[in-house]
């Protein structure tokens, strides 16, 4: 009997600790080169001359910006069109994810500022921090999200 006790408390203790790894690497995955600071993402965009895209988003509650996550942000063909075309900046708002003060506040005030309405809105910025255009969740995966938006910014661009 106190065999079995313990061979369940060892089970117990695997689950949990394989549980915890799971979470850390989701988290890792979903932040991987995506910043929080809008001002030193801005001095990035402008010294690098790339442009900003800002993912307005509810991560642990919004269900399409999950889906926008998994099916676009999480993806190869997304991360390295970005990666050479973009600063992105998670301006989140979670509901059980913490957050300082500071971040809540710059997050609220760039809501406000770029009129959010709903979740996710993507915002993009021009290398100067112009506005250039607002979209969100597009069907199509990764490869037709980043053709949408290379589209944008040749527009943008032939003004």
């Amino acid at each position: 009997m106190e065999q079995e006790g313990k061979n369940i408390m060892k089970k117990f203790f695997i689950t949990s600790l394989l549980i915890v790894v799971a979470i850390l690497f989701c988290s890792i995955t979903e932040a991987s080169n995506w910043k929080t600071d809008f001002e030193k993402a801005s001095l990035d965009a402008k010294a690098s001359d790339k442009y900003m895209l800002l993912d307005f988003s509810g991560s642990d509650w919004c269900g399409w910006c999950k889906r926008l996550e998994q099916e676009v942000f999480s993806q190869d063909a997304f991360k390295d069109f970005a990666e050479k075309n973009f600063v992105c900046v998670l301006v989140d708002f979670p509901r059980a994810k913490e957050q300082t003060k500071g971040l809540k506040q710059q997050n609220q005030d760039l809501a406000d500022k770029y009129g959010i309405k709903g979740f996710p809105t993507i915002i993009i910025l021009s290398p100067d921090g112009e506005p250039v255009a607002k979209t969100g969740y597009l069907q199509g995966g990764a490869r037709e999200y980043a053709r949408h938006l290379e589209k944008i910014i040749e527009e943008y661009k032939a003004k």
